[in-house]
């Protein structure tokens, strides 16, 4: 049974973040959200989102509501998210708050 745990792939972090950095836009069927804040340090993630499996939060308001406030979440990038507006700048891999 342990081999069988070996061989499965776990999304790495870059890949579960997607796009998503600072500056960025993007959209799926909840909303269309800029990108506030990415947080890459676990322990801040995990305080952020009362999760202590989070590895990585990204901080968001949506665009299309004019009273939106901004929030924190953690969910994987997936194939009914798409790129509205590229980040400003390339994501920083600092560990805590990319602003």
């Amino acid at each position: 049974m342990m081999h069988l745990l070996a061989a499965v792939s776990l999304p790495n972090t870059d890949q579960e973040i997607g796009p998503r950095c600072p500056g960025a836009i993007y959209q799926n069927q909840d909303g269309r959200f800029e990108v506030l804040a990415l947080i890459t340090d676990p322990v801040e993630a995990a305080q952020l989102l009362r999760r202590a499996s989070a590895r990585w939060a990204v901080i968001v308001r949506d665009t299309l509501r004019p009273d939106g406030q901004p929030f924190a979440f953690g969910s994987a990038w997936a194939t009914s998210d798409y790129l509205v507006r590229p980040p400003r700048k390339p994501r920083l891999r600092t560990g805590s708050r990319a602003a």
